[in-house]
C-alpha cells in the first residue's frame, strides 16, 4: 500500500496511480524515483488498469536494470544527466583553469638495455597481474559482421585477435611463472568486457576452440548494459517513438569497465590473492603485447599507480595527448585531453602556435593508445570512493543556436582513460612511450574511408594493421641479426602500404626480445617475397636463407633448427576488390589474399632433435 505522502505523488500523474495495482513494491519505488526526477512524462500515454498490463510490467522490468547497472540507480544519472547538460548549453570549457604541461614519463626505445631491462621486469610481474579485454563493438565499422575480436590478426596463419591475446597471456604467465621467487604456479585471470552485441558470439568463439587452450576457469565474460536516452536538457528520459512502453537506450563506453569490475567483486578477489596490477586493452591493436613486458616493468619499477601506454604522435594528429593539468587553485592531474580539445588549451594558455612538434619530430604530448597499467590497490581504494563510477561526459548534437532541442535523442558517456580524473594530486601517474612500429597498429577504418585518410595519416585499417604486423616481426628479426630485405611498396584497397616478409609466431616462441635473440644465430637472411610462420615454441633459426614460405609446427618437446638455403616458388598476394561480394568478409577488408603456390611444411610431433633444410 502506498503512503499518503506517495499518493501525493502519484495523484499529479494520474495515469500511473490508476495502475498502481499491478506493481509490486519494488516497482512502486520504482515509479517513486522516476516522479521525484521530473520523468512523468513517460506514463502520460499509459492507458487504464486492464490494457497493456503486460507492456507495463515490461516497462518496469528495463528501469529496473537501468537502475540496477548505473551506480547510483536513476536519480544519480539523471542528476548528473541535468549538470552536464547545463553545462553543455552554456558552453562551458571542461578545462578552464587548467594550464597544460608535458608529465613525465619513460621513453622506451625497442632492442636497447633498458628495454630489454623492463621486458625481464615486466615477465616477473606478470603472474601478479589480472588482463582485461574492453571487447563491445561489432566489426561494422570494419565492413565486417562478426564480433571485432573473432576477426583474423593476419591472413598467413588466420589466427583470430582473441586466439592471439589468450596464446600471449598463456605465455606470459608461464615464463612468469618458471621464474617465480616461491616456486608458485599462478594462473592470470582474464575478463572481458562485452555488450550485449557481442555477448554470446564471444562465449560461442571460446566455447567452441576450447578457450583456446586458457583453462575456462581464467575467463571472466562481464556484460555491459546500455544507458538510457535523454530527450532534452531537463534530462527527460526518451521514450522509444515505437514503443511507449520503452526507454531508448544507447551505449554508455567503454569507461563501464570499471563499474562493473567494482561491483563484480574479482578486484577483491585477486587483491586476497596477491595480484598487484590490472591491465586494460582494447580489441583490435595486433601488436599490443610487443609492448605489454617492457611497460609492466617500468609500472613495477617507477612505482606508478596509472601507467598509460602510448606512442610518439605528430602535433595535431587525430589522437588524444597524455598532459599534465594544473588548476588555478593548485590541484593537477595526468590526463588524455583529446586532440581538438589539445591545441586550443595551449592556445589560450600561452603558446601561441599550439600544439607542434618539438626538436624529436613529434609533439612532446605523447599519443595516448587506450592500453592502462593500473596499481590494483590503489585502483580498488578508489572504486570503492565512486562506487566505480568515472567521470561523464554528453554531446548533444542540437537543432540550432538557441541549444533548446537536440537533432535526436543523446545520453552520458564515459572512457576509460578518463578514470585519473577523480585520483588525489599524490597519485603517481605516468606514461610508457613505444615506437609506433612496434605497439599501436589498431584495425578500426572500413576501406572506403581508409583510402580517405590525408597522405602520411595512419589508415588504421585491416590491410595497413595486417601490413603493421609483418612489418614489426621483420624490424625485430633484423634487430635480432637477420638480413630481412627491405619492403616494397603496393597499393591495396587505395591504401599505400609497405609489404614486408610476411613473417609470424607464435607468442611462446619469442615473447620478449631476448627470448627471440637466443633463437636466432649465424647469418641469416630472408627475402622480401618470403612468408614464414613458426608455430612451435623451440625453433631455432641458424644460417638460414629463405626465398620462399616456410610453415613450421612443432611441439614443445622437439627441438627443431632451421637452416641453409630454402628456396621454393613460395606464396603470391592477389589483389582483391572489396565490392567483390563473392570473397569473404575478412579478406575483401584487406584487399588482398594469398596464392599459395608452394611451401615447405614441416610438423613435428614427437620429441627429439630435427633439422629443416630444404
Amino acid at each position: 500500500m502506498a503512503s499518503t505522502v506517495d499518493s501525493n505523488i502519484f495523484s499529479s500523474v494520474p495515469a500511473l496511480q490508476s495502475n498502481l495495482g499491478i506493481l509490486s513494491p519494488d516497482q512502486i519505488e520504482l515509479a517513486k524515483i522516476l516522479l521525484e526526477n521530473g520523468q512523468s512524462h513517460l506514463f502520460q500515454q499509459w492507458p487504464q488498469l486492464g490494457v497493456d498490463d503486460k507492456q507495463k510490467l515490461d516497462f518496469f522490468d528495463q528501469i529496473a536494470r537501468l537502475n540496477s547497472s548505473y551506480p547510483g540507480g536513476l536519480a544519480a544519472y539523471i542528476k548528473t544527466a541535468k549538470e552536464l547538460l547545463a553545462d553543455s548549453k552554456l558552453g562551458k570549457n571542461p578545462y578552464d583553469g587548467f594550464s597544460p604541461s608535458v608529465p613525465s614519463g619513460e621513453n622506451l626505445t625497442f632492442g636497447n638495455e633498458n628495454f630489454i631491462e623492463m621486458e625481464n621486469r615486466g615477465v616477473v610481474e606478470a603472474r601478479n597481474a589480472a588482463f582485461v579485454l574492453v571487447a563491445g563493438g561489432l566489426g561494422e565499422r570494419l565492413g565486417y559482421n562478426g564480433i571485432k575480436v573473432a576477426l583474423p590478426r593476419e591472413t598467413t596463419t588466420g589466427i583470430c585477435f582473441l586466439q592471439h591475446y589468450i596464446e600471449s597471456i598463456l605465455a606470459l604467465q608461464e615464463a612468469s611463472n618458471k621464474i617465480a621467487s616461491d616456486g608458485s604456479q599462478r594462473d592470470i585471470p582474464f575478463i572481458i568486457m562485452t555488450s550485449d552485441d557481442t555477448h554470446s558470439r564471444t562465449l560461442e568463439l571460446l566455447e567452441s576452440n576450447s578457450y583456446f587452450g586458457m583453462k575456462p576457469t581464467q575467463v571472466h565474460l562481464l556484460k555491459q548494459e546500455k544507458v538510457a536516452c535523454l530527450d532534452d536538457n531537463d534530462a527527460r528520459l526518451a521514450l522509444d517513438p515505437h514503443n511507449k512502453y520503452s526507454i531508448q537506450t544507447k551505449p554508455h563506453g567503454h569507461g563501464d569497465v570499471h563499474s562493473l569490475l567494482y561491483s563484480s567483486g574479482l578486484l577483491h578477489k585477486w587483491l586476497d590473492a596477491g595480484l598487484k596490477w590490472v591491465l586494460f586493452f582494447q580489441d583490435t591493436n595486433g601488436l599490443l603485447f610487443n609492448a605489454i613486458p617492457a611497460s609492466l616493468g617500468v609500472s613495477a619499477t617507477k612505482q606508478y599507480h596509472v601507467n598509460s601506454l602510448a606512442v610518439p604522435r605528430k602535433a595535431k594528429e587525430a589522437i588524444g595527448g597524455i598532459t599534465k593539468l594544473t588548476h588555478v587553485d593548485g590541484r593537477s592531474m595526468v590526463i588524455n585531453v583529446e586532440y581538438n580539445q589539445l591545441d586550443p588549451l595551449l592556445r589560450a594558455s600561452g603558446f601561441p602556435d599550439g600544439d607542434v612538434n618539438c626538436e624529436t619530430g613529434f609533439s612532446p604530448f605523447p599519443g595516448n593508445i587506450n592500453q592502462l597499467i593500473l596499481d590494483l590497490g590503489p585502483y580498488k581504494d578508489e572504486l570503492q570512493k565512486t562506487g566505480g563510477a568515472i567521470k561523464e561526459f554528453v554531446n548533444p548534437k542540437y537543432k540550432d543556436s538557441t541549444k533548446t532541442a537536440f537533432k535526436s535523442s543523446t545520453r552520458l558517456e564515459c572512457m576509460m582513460q578518463d578514470y585519473p580524473k577523480t585520483l588525489p594530486p599524490t597519485a603517481r601517474v605516468g606514461f610508457t612511450v613505444m615506437d609506433i612500429w612496434l605497439a599501436y597498429a589498431p584495425v578500426k577504418n572500413n576501406p572506403e574511408d581508409a583510402a580517405k585518410v590525408p597522405k602520411g595519416n595512419p589508415y588504421h585499417s585491416a590491410t595497413s594493421g595486417e601490413m603493421a604486423i609483418y612489418r614489426a616481426n621483420s624490424l625485430i628479426l633484423q634487430k635480432a641479426g637477420v638480413k630481412v630485405e627491405e619492403p616494397v611498396k603496393q597499393v591495396l584497397n587505395g591504401q599505400e602500404v609497405e609489404v614486408w616478409s610476411r613473417i609470424t609466431w607464435k607468442p611462446k616462441w619469442g615473447m620478449i626480445f631476448s627470448d627471440i635473440k637466443k633463437k636466432v644465430s649465424g647469418n641469416c637472411e630472408v627475402s622480401q617475397r618470403s612468408t614464414m610462420a613458426i608455430k612451435g615454441r623451440n625453433v631455432f633459426i641458424e644460417d638460414l636463407s629463405l626465398d620462399g614460405a616456410l610453415i613450421v609446427d612443432s611441439i614443445d618437446d622437439a627441438e627443431v633448427k632451421l637452416g641453409g638455403l630454402i628456396k621454393n616458388n613460395g606464396w603470391t598476394m592477389e589483389s582483391v576488390d572489396y565490392k567483390d561480394t563473392s570473397v569473404p568478409e575478412e579478406i575483401r577488408i584487406r584487399g588482398f589474399r594469398f596464392n599459395k603456390v608452394e611451401q615447405l611444411e614441416k610438423y613435428f610431433t614427437q620429441p627429439g632433435k630435427f633439422s629443416v633444410e630444404d
